[in-house]
C-alpha cells in the first residue's frame, strides 16, 4: 500500500506564492496541520483556537500536553486579544524585538476558547521575521506552531527534512527554502513581579536592557516549579 504524497508548495516568492499560501489558509481551516518556514527553523502549525488540530501537532511530533506549543502571530496588535496584564516594560520589547528572535510570556486571556496543552494560565508569544510565515498568519490569525520535526530530533532546516519526519500527518508543507536556523529565540518571562530571561538566546541581554528592566536568568526552568511552562517555547519554531 503507497503512502500518500502531501503537497509540498513553492513558497519562496511572493509574486507566486499566492496559491500555496492559499492552499495552506484552507488546511489550517479544516483543522490540518500546516510546516511552514520561519525566520528560525521550519515549524509545524495548527489553528490554536482549534483543540483537535492543537492535540494533532503534539501527536505529530510525539509530544505531550506538558509541552505546549508557542502561538505565532503575524501583528503586534494581537497581543491585547490573546494576553493580559501585559507591563510597560514588556510592551517596549515586543515593540523593539517584533518581528524577530524574541519571545514573550504572559498571562493569557482567560476568555479564550483554546486548549494548547498545560499551560499554567500562560501563553508564549512570538511574531517570526519570513515573510511567508507572516503572510500566513495574516490570514490564519494566530498560530500553535512547534518545530517542524519529532520530539528529540534535530529541527527540520528544510521542507524536505520536516517531510521525511512528519510525513502524511501534515496536509500541506510550504517550501520556503533553506531555513536560516543559527540562534533561538530569546524568551523573557513577564508573568511575574519583574521580567526575567528564561533563555537567552538571538536577543541579548544588553539588547533586552537598553529597553527595558530585564533581570537575567536565575535558576533553568526545569529546575523551577514555580516557572510558566517555558517548553511552549524550547524548540523555537
Amino acid at each position: 500500500m503507497s503512502v500518500p504524497v502531501q503537497p509540498v508548495l513553492d513558497a519562496t516568492d511572493p509574486q507566486t506564492w499566492g496559491p500555496a499560501i492559499d492552499e495552506a489558509v484552507n488546511a489550517i481551516s479544516r483543522g490540518g496541520l500546516v510546516v511552514l518556514p520561519t525566520d528560525t527553523v521550519y515549524g509545524i502549525a495548527a489553528d490554536a483556537f482549534d483543540e483537535a488540530a492543537v492535540a494533532a501537532l503534539l501527536a505529530a511530533k510525539g509530544r505531550g500536553r506538558q509541552m505546549p506549543p508557542p502561538v505565532l502571530v503575524g501583528e503586534v496588535a494581537t497581543l491585547d486579544g490573546l494576553a493580559i496584564d501585559v507591563p510597560d516594560d514588556a510592551r517596549k520589547l515586543v515593540e523593539a524585538f517584533w518581528p524577530g528572535g524574541f519571545t514573550i510570556i504572559l498571562r493569557a486571556q482567560p476568555s479564550l476558547q483554546w486548549d494548547l496543552g498545560d499551560t499554567g494560565g500562560t501563553v508564549a508569544l512570538r511574531m517570526p521575521d519570513h515573510p511567508a510565515a507572516l503572510a500566513l498568519l495574516k490570514r490564519t490569525g494566530p498560530l500553535a506552531v512547534s518545530s517542524a520535526n519529532k520530539s528529540g530530533s534535530p529541527a527540520a532546516q528544510d521542507v524536505a527534512d520536516a517531510e521525511l519526519q512528519l510525513g502524511g500527518s501534515v496536509a500541506v508543507y510550504l517550501d520556503g527554502g533553506e531555513a536560516p536556523g543559527g540562534v533561538a529565540s530569546t524568551i523573557v518571562d513577564a508573568t511575574g513581579p519583574v521580567l526575567r530571561v528564561v533563555r537567552e538566546g538571538a536577543v541579548s541581554l544588553e539588547a533586552l536592557r537598553a529597553v527595558a528592566d530585564v533581570e537575567g536568568p536565575q535558576v533553568s526552568p526545569e529546575d523551577d516549579p514555580s516557572a510558566p511552562p517555558a517548553g511552549a517555547a524550547e524548540d523555537d519554531e
